[in-house]
């Protein structure tokens, strides 16, 4: 066991809890979601950031020590890379991610250029037995994940935003809706269910008037898959039911053919079936034509409204609503539009006309 003191703690490791000055092990498990201590060994001009616990960006350089956890990452616009099989002091991996997720990178963005190779030092040691010094491997969070949690919803109404790709505006949408819900009036609860772990995203969410926000990362997941993406969408849902909001917010991280588990989610008849509308969001009206195809006839969805950059003018706007039929409107500039649609798609359109009486 040594005693070292880090600069920076990424928002991933937010549960743990950490000072500045922590304690590691030499020895490491290769498993997700365990947290370690590593030296960065490289300075980089762009894609040079790192969420701090606080929430805040703060930019990376040589020499300093982060707080990161063991993880894996398939992204199409960002760094791809899987968790390494063993790990000593002393050997390099690779920052992943702005949310501190590291492992061995596999294939990189020419936009962000080479990502930061980091020194392992070690892992991070959590105390969790009050009065023995005895250190167990710091772990992103240690909740219990039930496949098979029940959805009690209490005819709580759920909006979804899918993307066809990461990148493609569902977090601006998001935001945009549940600012529009709140104030008009209705209690709005926000979650993220899929992606690799950064709380930018549900950050905003909650800057744009969401009272409780959630994301997979709370159940030590730093990555989500096909294989536990369903569960973590139904506990982070049923965690947001029993808050009994007016409406919940979630956004399905990355696209609907992404290696992150949107499509399991979707393929979930039961949480298929507590989603009361479906927003798409696409970067550009073919994008939209295939994603609302993919939505009807993959997964039997009826999308509520398309939104997004294919919908940045009226040409994109125009040919969404010739091709597929479906409403387009964009977060950006008709954010109130779009969210008293939904609204009335839910059910709580009463609920303008009570706050502004």
């Amino acid at each position: 066991m040594q005693s070292i003191v880090v600069d920076k703690i990424a928002s991933v490791a937010l549960a743990a809890e950490l000072g500045n000055e922590i304690r590691i092990s030499h020895e490491i498990p290769c498993e997700e979601g365990v947290l370690i201590a590593v030296e960065v060994l490289n300075s980089k001009s762009n894609y040079n950031t790192l969420e701090l616990t606080s929430g805040r960006m703060a930019q990376v350089k040589q020499g300093d020590v982060l707080v990161a956890a063991l993880g894996h990452r398939k992204a199409l616009f960002g760094y791809s890379g899987h968790l390494p099989t063993k790990l000593a002091p002393g050997d390099t991996v690779q920052l992943l991610n702005l949310g501190g997720v590291v492992g061995i990178c596999d294939s990189i963005n020419p936009s962000h250029g080479r990502p930061f190779d980091c020194r392992v030092l070690g892992t991070v040691l959590d105390f969790p037995f009050l009065g023995e010094r005895v250190g167990v491997p710091a772990r992103v969070a240690n909740r219990e994940l039930k496949a098979d949690r029940a959805l009690n919803g209490h005819g709580i109404p759920v909006v979804a935003l899918a993307g066809t790709c990461m990148n493609s505006g569902k977090t601006a949408a998001a935001c945009a809706v549940v600012s529009r819900f709140r104030h008009n009036g209705l209690v709005v609860d926000a979650f993220k269910a899929t992606g690799v772990a950064l709380r930018r995203d549900i950050l905003a969410m909650e800057d744009a008037g969401a009272r409780n926000i959630a994301m997979f990362s709370d159940y030590g997941i730093v990555a989500t898959t096909e294989a536990n993406a369903s569960a973590l969408a139904r506990n982070l849902l049923a965690d947001l039911y029993e808050q009994k909001p007016d409406v919940i917010v979630c956004e399905l991280g990355d696209g609907l053919l992404g290696a992150y588990g949107v499509q399991a989610i979707l393929h979930d008849d039961e949480i298929r079936s507590r989603l009361t509308a479906v927003v798409l969001s696409a970067n550009d009206p073919v994008s939209a034509w295939g994603g609302v195809k993919l939505l009807r006839e993959e997964f039997a969805i009826e999308p509520a409204a398309v939104t997004g950059p294919a919908t940045d003018n009226q040409v994109g706007i125009d040919i969404i609503l010739n091709r597929s039929n479906v409403p387009a409107i964009n977060a950006m500039s008709a954010g109130a539009e779009l969210g008293d649609l939904l609204q009335a798609l839910v059910g709580h359109g009463q609920k303008k006309q009570e706050a502004s009486a």
